[in-house]
């Protein structure tokens, strides 16, 4: 725990202008970010008595270790800034709300020749027309049902646009007439996007004047007798008024606002936000958090906005925004969302009438999700506390172990030796944390040596990455960012050394290995040979799920309905699994490299071309040289060179299924990295990042 007045700034040194300023920890995280209209009189009030300040205050200011700051030029700017570094750092301290679900949008791909309706998850792709969002899925698809009646657009994927045009048959849609079938050219691109304008035009809450021409073309059949088609209309029309059902009326002035309501207590805040356009509801979506600073309902209102308008810009930014308490200063907030919109946005408290009214129900809606969230998160949180302090207990640490890593090693009767750490935060894993190394000190088969070696270079990373940290610029003489309008720094501003997560750099409170007495020296061996003696390392034997720990001859045993013993072994299968698959990720890519990656200026290519013209590597080493040279790009020196490789290397071991020991035959055209021919599926490894 750290003095405030250990790093608090010298008098005069804080500038009395407007600003954003950053705590960081003492291992360089930001653990907070905060904007002010005068950083002296803000930054003074975190260096009071401890006393005076609010709990989670004071937590903040003695993690902390360090603060800095960035002079802007106003207000926006600052809020602007404050946005970025946010999203940038992910502070620990900050208000941030995250999605209590993955809500679908009803989106129009207006960036494609021939404009498809579909369903999208996710961040938003530009040159999309979204609508939404909606509770479920299914909302949707009823929805766009009921619409291709009227306005039938692409629904299918590219894969059915290509083969139905390659056929000449359109799908089962465009033969019963829910879509126009531009895949078979009834109707051209330019009269399928005008469909799909339509569409969009509908869905924003344009409808009445789809209806009403509806309706005139149904008189008018009928005049001219042609009943089928007036039925048709008819059944049209029916079909518009109801997906128009699906959404009530709420604002009788057909307002486009965005309503958000908030509902909090000591600890977390809920909010939800209807979208209202055309004056009724087009979408509804809600967001949680935790209270982790002293914080009022227009300061979380701001940090909504933020959130919900960081990405947004034109119409996505309604005119109006109505919200429970107005942020303090309102001005900068308006600016911000005018800038973003490109017009005047109205942000303001409803005081009467059916907005006031619909605004109560929206915070109904936030009551009720705050509450069905503590109903969900009790359990969960109460048992991973439960389980952290139990570990801390067995252990005899003086605090429970917030950060845990887990290391296990893995390989193949000494071949393709890997090992794997995975971190565990809060009792949650941290997968943007997890690492992988290969085993380069020794070859063959040594869990125990390969466990020192492996703690040996995570730490001294750790240590190499603290001592480079050191001191920073002081707020003072730190530079303005040049900032765009949609919040982000293009000038001086963020870099790796100015704040971002090294790979190495936070040290865990635990360190557990998978195995037993043995490896548990090792580890507890490199870390004192590196000098850090305030590590716990305890290891978990799998036999009878065993604690143990450095320089004891008897185990630890906790009991098996332990929670904590339940979470050590969560975090030991996580970071087995983990090292298996990068394990058999290498060992697939050993079984399939091929003696032409010995030829030296060989590239993917001409590999490929090889393998292309004679069809298998066996083929291609019984060839001769001029029958070599008869590939296009190989002259007579590459030739040669490829003769001798061939010849000099044994026949390629067929591949052989692992599954079914089937030995698989080569196939043309099926050919890896290296020119060489594969089987498919086979296992590729992405995540984490390879030391």
């Amino acid at each position: 725990m750290a003095d405030p007045s250990s790093y608090r700034p010298k008098p005069g040194e804080i500038p009395d202008s407007p600003g954003v300023y950053r705590f960081r920890d003492e291992h360089r995280r930001v653990i907070y970010v905060g904007k002010a209209k005068s950083l002296r009189q803000r930054l003074a009030n975190y260096f009071q008595d401890l006393a005076g300040l609010h709990p989670r205050t004071r937590s903040m200011v003695t993690t902390a270790a360090s603060v800095e700051w960035t002079v802007v030029s106003t207000e926006v700017e600052a809020l602007q800034l404050e946005y970025s570094w946010i999203k940038e750092y992910d502070p620990r301290f900050n208000v941030k709300y995250r999605d209590d679900k993955s809500y679908p949008y009803l989106a129009v791909t207006m960036n494609e020749e021939y404009p498809r309706v579909q369903v999208m998850r996710g961040h938003k792709k530009k040159g999309v027309r979204y609508f939404g969002p909606y509770a479920h899925a299914w909302a949707i698809r009823d929805t766009v049902d009921l619409l291709l009646r009227v306005f039938p657009v692409r629904t299918c994927s590219a894969g059915v646009f290509k083969n139905a045009a390659r056929t000449g048959r359109p799908c089962l849609l465009g033969y019963i007439g829910k879509c126009s079938a531009p895949c078979v050219d009834r109707v051209s691109a330019e009269e399928h996007r005008e469909l799909a304008d339509e569409f969009c035009d509908f869905m924003t809450g344009r409808t009445n004047t789809y209806i009403r021409r509806l309706e005139k073309q149904m008189a008018e059949a009928a005049d001219d007798m042609e009943y089928e088609r007036a039925a048709r209309l008819r059944d049209d029309i029916g079909a518009l008024k109801k997906a128009m059902e699906k959404n009530a009326v709420v604002l009788a002035d057909a307002t486009d606002a965005d309503l958000i309501a908030v509902a909090e207590d000591e600890l977390e805040a809920a909010v939800q936000i209807f979208h209202v356009r055309g004056g009724r509801v087009r979408g509804q979506r809600g967001w949680v958090t935790d209270k982790v600073e002293e914080i009022t309902t227009g300061a979380l209102v701001e940090h909504a906005l933020q959130q919900l308008y960081g990405e947004e810009t034109g119409d996505a930014v309604p005119k109006e925004v109505l919200v429970p308490a107005l942020p303090d200063p309102v001005e900068p907030v308006q600016e911000w969302l005018a800038g973003r919109r490109g017009s005047g946005v109205s942000l303001r408290i409803p005081q009467r009438g059916d907005k006031k009214a619909l605004m109560e129900t929206v915070e109904r809606n936030a009551q009720q999700a705050l509450v069905l969230h503590k109903t969900k998160r009790a359990s969960d949180l109460t048992t991973r506390s439960r389980a952290l302090e139990e570990i801390a207990d067995a252990l005899d640490l003086d605090s429970a172990p917030l950060r845990v890593e887990c290391y296990d090693i893995s390989h193949l009767q000494g071949d393709d030796v890997v090992a794997s750490m995975v971190v565990f935060e809060d009792g949650l894993a941290r997968k943007s944390e997890y690492r992988r190394f290969q085993i380069k000190g020794f070859a063959g088969q040594d869990d125990v040596r390969s466990m020192h070696e492996v703690i040996t270079r995570r730490f001294r990373r750790y240590l190499a990455e603290k001592e480079k940290t050191g001191e920073w610029t002081d707020g003072e003489n730190a530079e303005t960012p040049e900032i765009d309008r949609n919040g982000e720094i293009v000038g001086t501003g963020l870099t790796e050394d100015d704040g971002r997560p090294k790979k190495f750099a936070y040290p865990p409170q635990l360190v557990v290995v998978d195995g037993g007495a043995p490896q548990v020296a090792a580890a507890r061996r490199a870390l004192d040979e590196l000098g850090i003696d305030d590590i716990a390392v305890c290891g978990l034997a799998k036999r009878l799920e065993e604690v143990w720990l450095p320089g004891d001859d008897d185990p630890v045993v906790l009991p098996r309905t332990s929670e904590g013993l339940y979470l050590l072994q969560r975090v030991r299968d996580e970071a087995h699994r983990f090292a298996i698959t990068y394990q058999r990720a290498k060992r697939s890519k050993r079984f399939r490299s091929s003696p032409l990656d010995d030829v030296p200026g060989l590239g993917d290519t001409r590999k490929q071309a090889l393998l292309k013209h004679f069809g298998s590597l066996k083929k291609l080493r019984s060839a001769t040289i001029d029958q070599i040279c008869e590939v296009p790009g190989i002259g007579r020196k590459t030739a040669e060179t490829i003769a001798v490789a061939l010849a000099s290397s044994a026949p390629a071991a067929p591949a052989v299924n692992t599954a079914t020991g089937e030995i698989m035959e080569e196939e043309p055209g099926t050919m890896g990295s290296g020119g060489e021919p594969v089987a498919a599926g086979a296992p590729d490894e992405r995540r984490g990042q390879e030391t």
